[in-house]
């Protein structure tokens, strides 16, 4: 399968499992899938292989993959780890990072506020995760690189479903926090991105907790 070929269709996989479309423990339905993206189960299933790397699906001996399930123990550790590494990511990019690449960030940043007030979740966190990966590109590290996409992968999924609890209010507060990740990146304030990127991931977490509640209230 050509290298396009297979990046577009880990991209649609991803986001079609990180929107909540398969629920968590639930065998992914490769059939349904190969109808949807119109492909056949080998590219499918090599796809699958790239997301178990990341913490997304696991594999099942002989019998496909499921969404890869999270307690509330696992959900805290992860938050806490990714909160972690946001943070020295935020303290080194305001080492680092140029001005054009702060100009880029900003762009991205007024283009998700688009997108928030149009209500299109979607659109929103793709924008709001590549603004997130920026920063820690910016930090010039490629072992913090490398370990925050393995972690942050495996919680992509809790994350997006954080931005729904409390009826979307925690959207709204995600929005204003990131207004303030912008300011402090915009002054190189090094100390201060790092707090608020630290609190940022930590007040996900908690929302993800209340979206877990919700959703084990609403299946009882």
């Amino acid at each position: 399968m050509p290298v396009s070929l297979h990046a577009g269709l880990l991209v649609k996989v991803r986001d079609h499992i990180v929107e909540g479309n398969v629920a968590e423990g639930v065998r992914i339905p490769e059939r349904e899938l190969c109808a949807l993206f119109g492909v056949s189960r080998t590219p499918l299933r090599e796809t699958l292989k790239v997301l178990a790397a990341e913490g997304l699906v696991e594999l099942l001996p002989n019998r496909g993959a499921r969404i890869r399930p999270l307690s509330e123990h696992d959900v805290s550790e992860l938050f806490d780890v990714v909160g972690g590494l946001e943070a020295l990511a935020g303290r080194l990019a305001c080492e680092q990072i140029t001005d054009a690449e702060i100009v880029e960030i900003e762009r991205l940043h007024h283009q998700m506020y688009a997108f928030y007030l149009r209500r299109d979740m979607p659109a929103y966190f793709g924008l709001n995760q590549d603004i997130h990966q920026r920063i820690v590109e910016a930090a010039r590290n490629v072992t913090l690189r490398t370990a925050y996409a393995s972690f942050a992968a495996r919680v992509r999924r809790v994350r997006y479903g954080a931005n729904f609890a409390r009826n979307r209010q925690r959207w709204g507060e995600a929005m204003r926090e990131h207004e303030a990740i912008l300011d402090a990146l915009q002054r190189r304030a090094g100390d201060e991105l790092s707090d608020i990127l630290f609190r940022h991931l930590r007040n996900k977490r908690a929302a993800a907790f209340d979206q877990m509640a919700a959703q084990r209230a609403g299946a009882a």
